[in-house]
Formats: structure tokens, sequence, C-alpha cells
């Protein structure tokens, strides 16, 4: 029967979350029992994207993008693959009505990292929107579970969610995208030069868009709250180490919290939400 198929694909997102990403398998975890799957199943086809760009060096990187985005689509068309992720990843797009047009924006994002940009402001917020907040509003289909109203109220804010968690990442990697992929995406910044001026630029930017963030974590239903707002604590803090630790500090090595650190965060954010401090 397909539906044991369909049960290895989902296991097998899973997998791959579990194995790229402690802090999203976290907050994931707090989410209600049956949207776990679909959030796995995003989370597995972006991070695939994103291992063909950033990882796979000597092989024809624009070529394997290429097929996979191919296959994406046949997939959507079809309503299965043989790819366990896409296979996954359409049946969520299929049963929340994921926007093509997101999928689309996501991928075009993707092929930004197949060749060295210069980053002006416009493809910045190009980057973002597509590597990002596209991202983020994929999985408010899930949480809001087709109810249209509600996903229109909270678009903004999973969108700020989503480039705060992206300019994260940029400030965590700023070393391993700089100096080994040649990669700079924050535009008007010298990163030979990465003074602390531009540094606290950049985290006011960050600061803005996890406070508006917020705003909308406290309007998601239930069934997602507790996991979303897991994993914006666990971005807060890392972003607030960062934030603490001098500009050329960041260029030489990659910031992270341990694992033990994140547990606690875990166990904080969720007496919180008990609470109803939330």
């Amino acid at each position: 029967m397909k539906s044991l198929f369909d049960s290895v694909s989902v296991q097998c997102s899973k997998l791959t979350t579990r194995a790229y990403s402690t802090s999203f398998s976290l907050g994931i975890y707090f989410l209600k029992q049956d949207i776990r799957n679909p959030i796995y199943s995003i989370y597995g086809f972006v991070r695939f994207a994103d291992e063909i760009v950033d990882s796979f060096e000597g092989y024809d990187k624009r070529q394997l993008l290429e097929k996979f985005k191919q296959e994406t689509y046949t997939a959507i068309e079809n309503r299965i693959s043989l790819n366990p992720i896409l296979n996954a990843f359409q049946d969520v797009v299929h049963r929340y009505k994921v926007d093509l047009d997101l999928i689309e924006t996501f991928l075009k994002s993707m092929e930004m990292d197949l060749e060295p940009v210069e980053y002006t402001p416009e493809k910045y917020e190009q980057y973002i929107l597509g590597s990002a907040e596209v991202v983020g509003l994929m999985c408010l289909h899930v949480f809001t579970e087709r109810n249209q109203t509600l996903y229109e109220e909270l678009k903004p804010f999973a969108m700020k969610l989503g480039a705060a968690f992206q300019k994260v990442n940029f400030l965590r990697d700023i070393q391993a995208d700089y100096q080994v992929l040649g990669r700079t995406y924050f535009p008007n910044i010298d990163m030979a030069n990465f003074t602390p001026t531009a540094k606290q630029t950049i985290e006011e930017e960050i600061e803005n868009d996890f406070k508006e963030a917020l705003v909308g974590i406290k309007k998601l239903p239930s069934s997602a709250k507790g996991g979303v707002y897991l994993a914006y604590v666990y971005y807060n803090s890392l972003f607030k180490k960062i934030k603490n630790i001098p500009a050329q500090r960041i260029l030489n090595e990659r910031i992270r919290i341990s694992n033990s650190a994140k547990f606690g965060l875990m166990l904080n954010s969720m007496f919180q939400y008990k609470l109803r401090l939330l």
C-alpha cells in the first residue's frame, strides 16, 4: 500500500531534520502531534535544496539543483515521487494548499547561491524573501490548518520570524560563508574590515525582526505556539550570545549554543508557555 511508502517518506524527512538541526527538531517536538510530520517534510525539502548549493563541491551544482527543481514540480503534479523527501513534501503542498509561488521563490533564492553575488539592498531583500520568509509561510500554511483568514493575518509576522532566523544564521556562519564559500550576504558591508558599527547595524535590524515576530507568535493556534516559541527562544538566545562577541571574533569562529544549554532553554520556554506567560 502507498500509505507505507508515504510513512517511510516522512520518516526520511524526520531523520533529515534530526541529523541537521537539533534546535528545529526540539521545536517540532513541541508542536501538536498531528502537525509535526508536515513540518518535518517542509524542512527536509528545504534542507536538501540548501545542501546542493552549500555542500556538493566537485559536482555540477547547477545541474543538480535544476534536476531537483524539475523533480519537485513533477512530484507535485503526479502526487508521488520515488524521492522520499519530495514525496513527503508534495503531500504537504496538496494537503495544506501551499502556494506554488512560495516554492518557486524559494528555489530562485537557492539559484542565487550558485554564483558569487554582490548583494545590493534589493538583492539582499530578494534573497531573504526566498531563502527564509517564504519558508516561514510554508510552515504557516500548516500552522493555520487551511484557515485562510488567519493565514493572511499572521503572514507578515511569519515572514519577520523567518527573516530573523536567517539573519542570525548569516552572523553565525559568517566565517564559512565569507572565507570558504566566498559569500557576503549583508549589503554595503566590507567583510575585510568588519567593524563593531557594521555589526551593530545588522543587530538592530535583527532585533526589530524578532520584536515584530513575537507579536505573531502570540497569535498562533495553541497547536503551533509552543513549538514556534521554542525555536524563537533558541534563536534569540543565539543572537544575544553573538551580540556579546566582538566583530572580529565571529569572523574566526562559528558561535553555537551547547545541547545542554538548549535543553535549559527548552525547559524555560515550556514553563512560560504552561503558565500562560506567552
